[in-house]
């Protein structure tokens, strides 16, 4: 049994990866803002804001999940300089604290893995997106730089999704023309779902991807390498 550390776990994208790691009878330790609806023998709770509170103690980790994010999408002239504070704190700052608390229990592990997120605008130029992408561009140089400062210690990925229905983004899919026009704008015409996302988390943390570490893979419908 595993022991699987998530950081927004009780939500959209965190929560999905957390009920497929307890359906595979791994224990799972959820840090969150919010309360969990799940109740689980394998579940640990802790209500934690990963900004300004204290982290819970533990002695080892498998792998380490950072699920917080944020979609500020506002064209630069709308955009404060705490705008641009506010979402590096919670994709990068809040990823560096979790990482650098629990590196030691991570160390614990002999299959040591952590994965992080960004996004697609990262790769791609989206308009209103100046704020969200400088951000995930901080992550995507996390996980690339701690690669190489690990090696082969801890393993570190990232996953870049494109539009994934989820709570934190249902103002852009709040109706049929909406999510149409969504799915039009992506070569395989979809929309992600949390399983989709949940699926890779799986893969990426599981010893079927040892080889794999610095890298960050767009899970984007074909939006960011293919033109029809």
């Amino acid at each position: 049994m595993r022991k699987i550390l998530i950081i927004g776990g009780s939500k959209g994208i965190g929560e999905a990866i957390l009920l497929s790691q307890l359906e595979q009878n791994n224990k799972v330790v959820n840090i969150s803002r919010s309360e969990t609806k799940i109740s689980h023998a394998n579940l640990e709770h802790y209500n934690c804001d990963i900004l300004n509170d204290e982290l819970p103690y533990l002695e080892e980790v498998d792998s380490l999940i950072y699920c917080p994010g944020s979609i500020n999408l506002k064209p630069i002239s709308s955009l404060k300089l705490d705008d641009y504070r506010n979402d590096f704190e919670i994709n990068v700052i809040g990823a560096i604290k979790a990482i650098q608390f629990y590196t030691n229990a991570l160390k614990n592990s002999k299959t040591a893995s952590v994965l992080l997120f960004s996004t697609v605008a990262v790769k791609i130029g989206m308009p209103y997106h100046s704020s969200v992408a400088v951000a995930k561009a901080g992550v995507e140089g996390l996980v690339r730089s701690l690669a190489a400062e690990w090696l082969s210690s801890i393993r570190i990925n990232a996953i870049a999704p494109t539009l994934t229905n989820t709570e934190l983004s249902a103002r852009f899919l709040r109706n049929d023309k909406m999510i149409e026009n969504s799915k039009e704008r992506h070569p395989l015409k979809l929309i992600l779902e949390v399983n989709d996302v949940a699926d890779m988390a799986d893969y990426l943390i599981s010893e079927k991807a040892r080889a794999l570490s610095g890298q960050v893979f767009e899970l984007d419908g074909g939006i960011t390498t293919i033109k029809v």
